[in-house]
């Protein structure tokens, strides 16, 4: 005797989903994108896209982290493999101005971009703590090199942590509004004139 299977079928491949879902939300955020769109994207059902991911918040929570960990995450390896703060953020700024803007891909940052005019507090709350946790680990970074003496002792940290935050803020905004990979080079390299001479 045979039992039919429940379920998703076996032909779907949720990690394909969730690509789809990351540059659904990147392209069009949070707020924008229904549950209508997601499914026609992932080319699955509702009851499908529920029982794999939960509900919008969910999916567009764990879309984010495959983001942070693809995509989005030529800093954290900036920051892990280059020997200062000052190598890791020039190369950070340098490489966002070529990933905001490639060719195939949404432009600027899901993380910044995402959340605009969101009327969820925990979607909003979400994403800001995640940009503050970047923002926290140029801090430790650049503290660092002030601890080891490569960054005058008076340097400030955290200003220079925001400072840079900004910037490719401002970068990713840009790159959606169409700004070139050329264009955001040459702010990145002006940008590194605020570095603090050692």
């Amino acid at each position: 005797m045979s039992t039919a299977t429940r379920g998703r079928p076996r032909s779907f491949d949720r990690d394909a989903a969730l690509d789809k879902a990351v540059r659904l939300f990147w392209t069009r955020g949070y707020e924008a994108t229904s549950i209508g769109d997601l499914t026609a994207a992932l080319g699955i059902g509702a009851p499908s896209l529920y029982a794999a991911f939960g509900d919008k918040a969910k999916l567009f929570k764990e879309a984010v982290q495959v983001y942070g960990s693809t995509y989005g995450s030529f800093a954290g390896r900036a920051l892990a493999e280059e020997p200062t703060a000052e190598a890791a953020l020039r190369r950070i700024l340098r490489e966002a101005a070529t990933e905001y803007t490639r060719p195939d891909d949404p432009h600027g940052c899901l993380v910044i971009s995402a959340g605009v005019n969101t009327t969820s507090a925990e979607i909003a709350e979400f994403l800001r703590r995640m940009r503050n946790g970047n923002i926290e680990a140029f801090a430790a970074r650049i503290q660092s090199d002030i601890d080891a003496g490569l960054l005058p002792g008076d340097a400030d940290a955290p200003t220079l942590a925001r400072y840079f935050g900004t910037v490719i803020q401002g970068m990713s905004h840009a790159a959606r509004d169409g700004a070139s990979a050329a264009e955001l080079a040459r702010v990145a390299e002006l940008a590194m004139r605020g570095w603090p001479a050692t």
